[in-house]
């Protein structure tokens, strides 16, 4: 992933509908209609991701170099990413989600009438 990686997350996100960008604890935050979905670390290397229990434990058990939680974080549904190391399909994947899981009814209609083939 290239080294402008909040250009890189407003790009995934970007493909969401419905997908705000604003602060979030002082770092650029992304929420849909309100509900948070990911925010930058104060670090700018890492993504915090609110994706879910299932999601999060397949991503720590499939590559802890990548993928990780800190005891703040721990035992809620949130997944911390390394973005200088993740691939941008999996960076995609964990953010759509989070978007699923936050975005109502009519948004995932939309976005699956956008994206049929």
């Amino acid at each position: 992933m290239p080294r402008d990686h909040l250009a890189t997350v407003r790009a995934v996100l970007g493909a969401f509908p419905g997908v705000e960008e604003g602060p979030s604890y002082g770092t650029p935050g992304f929420r849909v209609k309100g509900k948070f979905l990911a925010r930058l670390w104060e670090d700018g290397e890492v993504l915090v991701v609110k994706c879910g229990d299932t999601e999060r434990d397949l991503r720590l058990a499939a590559d802890p170099a990548i993928f990780f939680v800190t005891d703040h974080y721990r035992g809620h549904p949130t997944l911390l990413v390394h973005l200088g190391k993740v691939k941008r399909s999996d960076l995609r994947e964990i953010l759509e989600v989070a978007w699923r899981r936050a975005a109502p009814k009519a948004l995932l209609a939309q976005h699956a009438r956008s994206t049929k083939v």
